[in-house]
């Protein structure tokens, strides 16, 4: 589904993302672990445009990502929730599903799955995004992804600053989204146990590079979070 191949990034004078290679197959779930500071995000921001990639290259099925804009992987079938949320806090919770909407047909609707996996958003739709708890905040930013019917989800620390009631209502959501094997999930995650618990295959990042990779059944026996600690 996803291939990334020699993909290198800089901040100024730091190189940021070395060689990066993986893959993430479809009807899978890939997690993506790794400490702060070690180039989580800023791999995702360059795989969605937001940042360009130096050197290297990016494909999503047959089609050569590498240097199309943001709204062209999101058109390709890329859907992504950034660290923080990013929900628009003075639309109201409808009006930030509908924008999930941008690349559907005129008309479409908001899927029903989406309030089958989190009824709390149609509690709430009337409600201003700003006023939901940070939990229903995360909800609503994987709903608003999820809208477009993509691909390939893209989860950047979906567990950060949640009561852990509502990471299990995300883990559910996860898991149900990944036996439907309709599309590839990459998690990036420092939850350890919340990754192990869904990763098909994992992989964790050191200083910018891939240290290690494998099947998810197998984190705990090739020592997966001793690589994590701090």
């Amino acid at each position: 589904m996803l291939t990334v191949s020699n993909l290198n990034q800089y901040y100024g004078g730091s190189h940021i993302l070395r060689d990066v290679s993986f893959e993430v197959p479809a009807g899978k779930v890939t997690a993506m672990l790794g400490r702060n500071g070690v180039g989580k995000s800023t791999l995702l921001r360059t795989l969605m445009g937001l940042v360009p990639a130096a050197t290297g290259a990016l494909r999503f099925g047959e089609r050569d990502l590498t240097q199309l804009p943001p709204y062209e992987r999101v058109r390709a079938g890329i859907g992504y929730v950034p660290q923080g949320r990013e929900i628009f806090p003075r639309l109201t919770v409808e009006e930030n599903l509908r924008m999930g909407l941008a690349t559907r047909p005129r008309g479409a609707s908001v899927p029903s799955r989406i309030f089958e996996m989190f009824p709390v958003l149609k509690q709430m739709l009337g409600r201003r995004g700003g006023d939901l708890s940070g939990g229903q905040q995360q909800q609503l930013a994987i709903g608003r992804a999820l809208a477009m019917g993509p691909e390939l989800l893209i989860l950047d620390e979906p567990t950060e600053g949640i009561q852990p009631s509502i990471i299990k209502d995300i883990e559910r959501a996860i898991r149900a989204l990944a036996a439907t094997g309709e599309m590839a999930i990459l998690l990036v995650e420092q939850y350890y146990d919340f990754a192990k618990s869904l990763a098909d295959q994992y992989l964790v990042m050191e200083r910018g590079e891939l240290v290690a990779r494998g099947r998810g059944a197998d984190m705990d026996r090739d020592g997966v979070k001793a690589l994590l600690a701090v």
